[in-house]
């Protein structure tokens, strides 16, 4: 209802004077963007050069990491024979091919490939066994040897 009397009573009025204060807002709005800001319009160009340097330096910082991730992935990947991505060589060959894994990085890897490499060795399965219980491990043979003879007698009838 009140929507009804403010359209045909606020309309007439408008244009008279008395009801129309939005009209007034737009035009003391400036349509110079750099008006607006508080500048000079030679300030607001300088500041719009200054925006968009540090966005495509910020574009291009990021598209490096990428790209150091992606070598990363790729050096892993050749590593543990596993399937090439396009994806990762796509992203190297945008940010160009000099593109180094960072040391950080490196460091971790080559940590985790020292210890494998003495998990792997004899002397590495040595100490594995000293961490075990040998209690644990007899129980473990002899319920493995206990199923495997009630298995074997259920399939033979001789014994």
């Amino acid at each position: 209802m009140a929507f009804l009397i403010k359209t045909m009573v606020g309309n007439p009025l408008k244009g008279m004077g008395l009801g129309g204060g939005e009209e007034k807002a737009e035009e003391e709005a400036p349509k110079d963007p750099a008006a607006a800001a508080g500048m000079t319009r030679e300030e607001y160009e300088e500041y719009q050069k200054q925006v968009v340097e540090e966005k495509m330096e910020r574009d291009a910082d990021f598209l490096h990491k990428k790209a150091e991730r992606a070598t990363l992935r790729v050096c892993l990947r050749e590593k543990y024979r596993l399937p090439k991505s396009e994806q990762d060589e796509n992203m190297i060959q945008m940010a160009g091919d000099d593109v180094d894994v960072p040391e950080e990085l490196l460091k971790m890897v080559d940590e985790d490939a020292t210890e494998e490499e003495e998990k792997d060795s004899i002397l590495g399965q040595m100490q594995n066994l000293q961490n075990m219980d040998m209690d644990q491990i007899k129980e473990k043979a002899s319920a493995t040897l206990t199923e495997m003879k009630s298995k074997a007698e259920e399939k033979c009838s001789i014994m």
